[in-house]
């Protein structure tokens, strides 16, 4: 056994673009953040307002519009309740933003993949 414990060790050059595609990571809390903002937003309410009526400060609730922090269900009940929204109305959105997301950067099925790469190959 080599020193990669089996692995082989391929050099960067070696490795096809279509081999190496990054699919960008769903991150629930930006998702959520998104869905709070733009109904925030649709109901021409302030920071400042939303974030006094959910009894949080207002750069903890922007923080939390922006995804950079992972509020609680009870912070996210509380900043739900001052806009008016059920709960499960906001949880739905984001389910439709995620299924989205999801669809968009869904992986190639391997079958596909080396099909494609079968056909690039021969031409």
């Amino acid at each position: 056994m080599g020193p990669f414990g089996g692995f082989d060790v391929v050099s960067p050059s070696a490795v096809s673009a279509q081999a190496c595609t990054v699919v960008p990571m769903i991150v629930l809390r930006r998702e959520l953040g998104e869905v709070l903002r733009e109904e925030r937003q649709t109901q021409g309410r302030s920071l400042r307002d939303v974030a006094k009526s959910a009894s949080v400060s207002t750069a903890y609730l922007s923080e939390v519009e922006r995804g950079t922090k992972e509020a609680s269900s009870e912070l996210i009940g509380a900043i739900c309740s001052a806009l008016g929204q059920p709960l499960s109305e906001v949880l739905s959105q984001v389910t439709s933003r995620v299924a989205v997301a999801e669809a968009a950067t869904a992986p190639v099925p391997l079958h596909e993949r080396r099909a494609a790469m079968s056909a690039r190959n021969a031409a």
